[in-house]
């Protein structure tokens, strides 16, 4: 098992940059692909939505649409950390943040076994 530990949120205006870590411990997170989702103000768990995903050695990604020229994932397996970089923050990405692991997954179809506790990210007009 791995646990997962995201840091990094805040309140930023729009425009602006926030970078967002996801640390591993037990299992390396080479072990696993890694995806970032995120649960807009007022829906349930079942509407988070992966807007980043991340292969085992960090050679593949996949992005939703909306946030694909815009965040940047990226992984250092030897610190055992993920990173989303997100810049142009738009009002619209305001969320919650989880960092997720998969075992066996797809990058494309990410069905996360782990879970973080997630971190607020608030994008101000």
């Amino acid at each position: 098992q791995v646990q997962l530990a995201e840091s990094g949120g805040g309140l930023v205006q729009a425009g602006g940059s926030l970078r967002l870590s996801c640390a591993a411990s037990g299992r390396t997170v080479s072990s696993y692909v890694i995806g970032w989702f995120r649960q807009a103000p007022g829906k349930d768990r079942k509407d988070r939505e992966c807007v980043a995903a991340i292969s085992r050695g960090g050679t593949m990604t996949n992005y939703v649409d909306s946030v694909k020229d815009r965040f940047t994932i990226t992984r250092d397996n030897v610190k055992n950390t993920v990173v989303l970089q997100m810049n142009n923050l738009k009002p619209e990405d305001t969320a919650v943040y989880y960092c997720a692991a998969s075992v066996g997954s797809s990058i494309t179809k990410i069905r996360p076994e782990y879970w973080g506790q997630g971190t607020q990210v608030t994008v101000s007009s």
